[in-house]
């Protein structure tokens, strides 16, 4: 299984971007694991005459950073350059350059996939290659938005999904072991489903990289013990109910549902525009949620996505006065003298019905007012908080992680 830290590593990377249209935030964290071996991408214009044309992935390592490292800086180019992807015209876009057909996109997407993952096999034989120091992989999601469609690419179990008019529209299918379709590939190959794991040890059953489970011989590289084809979804675009998109890895999935992450989502864009601080405001609910794995997320905004909303922040703010209030209440009213510390105000307010809090965040996403209030009684007295929350505790009571159902340490294979 993979290792973890004593305290997590909450320090983000973030970033923000627009064009063609579309507006993207991205946020990812270290988290409680070892090594941050999570990767994206954010491509706004395209090459080969694809200007009209956007991308963007998230990449989740497991045993090492190369592949998903790689992939970043690399799929992309095998996706749009090769035959498949340019081999016929469609009518996705503006003016006067011929375009790819949806047909043709799936397939060169398809082909991309495969492409690289022979590549990155090739590199494994030469012994100056960075690909060649371990033996790692990667899950991929990803969307390209063309003028008129939105093709959602994934292989894994990071996950992507389009929220249009106030619900989730679309979402992609986790690649796990035991799905009927994914173990029937698995034992046709000469392998078993063990505590739902390939072989017992690797939790996803699509994914780029991870050689050690792609050499049963005759078999193609889609037959293997682990695939790296991806599916690919088009989604037609529809400009007055397309609000956004999200693709986040596995640790963002593992404690929030779609419905969940959607609903937080648009909360969260009609009480501030900030992209980033959205990705933010995600990765830190999951952290205080019980997410032990490292997280990344992408947020697409499109031309439907909601904009700040003043009765939203007016509740919002009146929400954090409330918060504010009552952890002064309840540090007052301790009893014996014995001054409660965070944890412990935290699973107080759970028990609380408190109104108004964010749909899909819950009280786990104000955990920073709370501690802000906290802090102005007993200032520093919450500094080591997060660390004695436990590996496998999740910082509110009644939340069970959901990557414990499945079991987790979800993506780490024991190599």
């Amino acid at each position: 299984m993979g290792a973890f830290l004593n305290k997590p590593k909450v320090e983000k990377h973030t970033a923000r971007g627009e064009g063609n249209g579309l507006r993207f935030g991205v946020s990812s964290m270290q988290g409680w694991r070892a090594e941050m071996e999570d990767a994206h991408s954010a491509v706004v214009g395209l090459p080969r005459g694809l200007a009209a044309w956007s991308f963007f992935a998230v990449y989740d390592g497991h045993a090492g950073t190369q592949v998903a490292q790689y992939c970043c800086q690399h799929l992309l180019e095998h996706i749009t350059g090769n035959a498949d992807f340019q081999a016929g015209p469609g009518d996705g876009g503006d003016g006067d350059e011929e375009e790819p057909s949806v047909e043709s996109v799936v397939r060169g997407v398809r082909t991309g996939f495969l492409q690289i993952d022979e590549h990155m096999r090739g590199l494994l034989g030469r012994r100056h290659a960075a690909c060649a120091r371990d033996r790692s992989g990667s899950t991929a999601v990803a969307v390209m938005v063309s003028p008129r469609h939105i093709f959602f690419i994934n292989c894994g179990d990071s996950r992507g999904l389009l929220s249009r008019a106030g619900a989730v529209h679309f979402s992609t299918q986790d690649h796990k072991p035991g799905d009927p379709r994914e173990r029937e590939r698995i034992q046709n190959a000469g392998g078993a489903v063990l505590v739902q794991r390939v072989n017992g040890s690797l939790a996803v059953s699509r994914a780029l990289g991870d050689f050690a489970f792609k050499r049963v011989r005759g078999k193609g590289p889609t037959e293997q013990l682990v695939s790296p084809e991806p599916e690919v979804s088009a989604i037609r675009r529809c400009p007055a109910g397309d609000e956004f998109v999200v693709l986040a890895c596995d640790g963002i999935w593992d404690v929030m549902s779609n419905d969940e992450l959607c609903d937080f989502v648009r909360s969260r864009l009609q009480v501030h525009g900030d992209l980033e601080r959205v990705c933010s405001d995600v990765i830190d609910t999951c952290l205080y949620k019980g997410s032990r794995d490292n997280m990344s997320v992408v947020l697409v905004c499109l031309g439907g996505a909601p904009s700040i909303c003043p009765e939203a922040v007016r509740r919002d703010a009146e929400l954090d006065q409330f918060l504010e209030q009552r952890v002064q209440e309840i540090l007052r009213r301790s009893s014996g003298g014995q001054i409660p510390d965070l944890v412990n105000v935290m699973r107080t307010l759970a028990t609380e019905s408190i109104p108004n809090l964010p749909p899909g965040g819950e009280l786990a996403s104000k955990r920073s007012v709370v501690e802000a209030a906290y802090n102005k009684v007993q200032p520093c007295a919450s500094e080591d908080t997060v660390s004695r929350m436990g590996q496998r505790s999740p910082l509110l009571p009644g939340v069970q992680l959901k990557g414990e159902e499945r079991p987790t340490d979800t993506t780490r294979p024991d190599q």
